[in-house]
């Protein structure tokens, strides 16, 4: 069967030819691309749109055009942009959005602005983690700004800058993911910058800037504000002709100076100022002064480690807080002077190099260390009063001396334990002592009360080991007998087993206190301050002596009071 008979005729041709426009339209329609389409026809839900090669009419839901704002503008014969999402899908309907074709128009256009460094117009309109969503005005596109882009200067509160149309910078755009990221701080920066430089403009090398603001400082120097409109820096080196280790130590915060600008850099907008360098070099003036002499100096700073003082303006010289006080340690300088206090001190030292000079305040009267030597050497007795306690010690404030002199708890008494000693004193009881020891260099003396007293251990300096002599019984118990020698405060122990000779005997039960009993001295050291006493030793020399009276001296060992008769009786006897 034969369809054309002859392929060359017209009707041939003109179809042929509508075949390939029809054709090449299609071609044309590419799913993922913005088209036009027109308005056909306006219904209640939806607006049908004509696109030329399609087969049937798309259609677009009226309340995405109000959500793009663009449904009042909306008639037919219109032209809207549309992204064709599907030619034909399952139900072989043609599938567009508006709304996405309007956001992919606008991710190109901030595509270009990022590309060519613009700035995009946008606001604020929600907070969310981290930062704020930015709504672009032209597009409706949604972008991200982080809190720290949002300004230069830190801010609590940002309701005013909500919904207020401003510029934003591009910084970062993800084109896979379709996100971008704005700044707020870097168009707020830029526009300073060009300010700045305007400002940098106007000082010039050798200018004299007055009154200028400490308003910071770091460790390399402090940052004052000019005229509210510039911060400058000065260098620690050009703080002072004297040695300045952090600028603290010569300003707060606050404080106006007068500053000379010695370098202008119009590429990193920053001013040099110096102060030295405003007044001549005052270490000029140094041969003025000498070592060892008193000068008055005035006190301009108060740090904890030390006073900045003034020999004259702009000569400055430290003094440490060791060189404050010959007796207290560690001491605050606010404690003894304030700023302004016009102060005697003697020049310690002079550093030409390091352009450093020190001074000291206790110098310039006597070390209370010499006084007491001289005055109250070594043995002497002096008065005082007690400024604190602690475990194992009392400290006690010489009278007319700014010294603390340590007393031992073992230098309260002869006779009595230490710890219950020092119970019976307290804070400003007044005491008389003896002192022991006088360190100078170290700052230190050591004093006794014991010491003033009757050493009760004299009682023993005529008596020797084997020596009697008589004890009242105090107490007894299991471990013995607690005595006290006739004539002295001292308290003894004779042990249970130096009670007697007899075991049977020795029991402390025996004795209920107040006997006056006679015993052998068994161990005496006067400098370890150690008496032992014993009874059974006193038995014993006393059976040795009647032996030898009365018996041969081969007669054998020594016996008990009990047996010594019995004994003797025998050898009558055999005579």
């Amino acid at each position: 069967m034969e369809i054309y008979k002859e392929s060359n005729s017209s009707a041939s041709k003109e179809f042929e030819k509508l075949l390939d426009n029809q054709i090449s339209k299609t071609k044309n329609l590419v799913e993922g691309k913005i088209i036009e389409g027109t308005v056909t026809k306006i219904g209640e839900k939806y607006i049908f749109l004509f696109i030329e090669g399609l087969k049937s009419e798309p259609v677009v839901d009226i309340n995405e055009l109000k959500t793009l704002g663009q449904s009042e503008k909306v008639k037919i014969g219109e032209k809207i942009q549309v992204l064709l999402e599907r030619i034909e899908d399952k139900n072989g309907e043609v599938i567009v959005s508006a709304s996405k074709a309007q956001k992919i128009k606008g991710w190109d256009i901030l595509v270009k602005a990022f590309e060519n460094n613009q700035p995009i117009m946008g606001k604020i309109t929600s907070k969310c983690k981290g930062g704020v969503i930015v709504e672009h005005i032209e597009t409706g596109s949604l972008m991200f700004c982080p809190g720290s882009q949002i300004s230069d200067t830190p801010l609590k509160d940002i309701s005013h800058l909500m919904n207020e149309p401003q510029k934003f910078a591009l910084i970062k755009m993800d084109k896979v993911r379709g996100n971008a990221c704005v700044s707020r701080r870097q168009i707020i920066s830029t526009n300073k910058k060009e300010d700045k430089s305007k400002i940098v403009e106007k000082y010039k090398v050798g200018q004299i800037i007055k009154n200028a603001v400490v308003k910071g400082y770091s460790s390399f120097g402090c940052f004052f504000n000019v005229n509210n409109e510039l911060d400058c820096l000065v260098h620690l080196q050009e703080i002072s002709y004297s040695r300045v280790n952090h600028p603290e130590e010569v300003f707060n915060i606050g404080d106006k100076h007068d500053l000379l600008v010695i370098s202008v850099d119009k590429d990193k907008l920053q001013i040099g100022c110096s102060i030295k360098q405003l007044s001549p070099d005052p270490f000029e003036k140094i041969t003025n002064y000498e070592l060892n002499k008193k000068y008055d100096v005035k006190v301009i700073k108060l740090m904890d480690f030390g006073a900045f003082c003034e020999l004259e303006p702009g000569l400055t010289t430290l003094l440490h807080s060791s060189e404050i006080s010959w007796t207290r340690k560690n001491v605050s300088p606010k404690k003894f002077f304030k700023v302004g206090d016009n102060i005697s001190c003697i020049i310690t030292e002079i550093d030409k190099e390091k352009r450093r000079i020190a001074i000291s305040y206790r110098l310039t009267s006597e070390n209370p260390y010499d006084a007491l030597e001289k005055n109250h050497p070594v043995g002497s007795e002096i008065n005082g009063s007690i400024s604190s306690m602690n475990d194992y010690a009392i400290y006690l404030k010489l009278d007319n001396y700014e010294i603390d002199a340590f007393l031992h708890f073992n230098d309260l008494s002869y006779t009595e334990n230490p710890e219950e000693a020092s119970k019976k004193y307290k804070l400003k009881d007044k005491l008389k002592v003896k002192i022991l020891e006088i360190k100078k260099d170290s700052q230190k003396v050591r004093v006794g009360l014991k010491q003033t007293m009757k050493d009760p251990f004299d009682y023993f300096k005529d008596k020797k080991i084997n020596d009697t002599i008589t004890v009242k019984v105090i107490s007894s118990d299991n471990k013995g007998l607690k005595v006290q020698p006739e004539g002295s405060d001292i308290t003894l122990m004779i042990k249970k087993s130096q009670i007697a000779l007899s075991s049977s005997d020795a029991r402390p039960s025996r004795f209920v206190g107040g006997e006056r009993i006679d015993a052998a001295i068994a161990e005496i050291n006067l400098e370890k301050r150690k008496v032992n006493l014993s009874i059974k030793l006193l038995e014993e020399i006393h059976n040795k002596e009647a032996v030898s009276k009365f018996s041969s001296p081969l007669s054998g060992k020594n016996l008990p009071f009990s047996s010594l008769s019995d004994k003797l009786k025998s050898k009558k006897e055999k005579k």
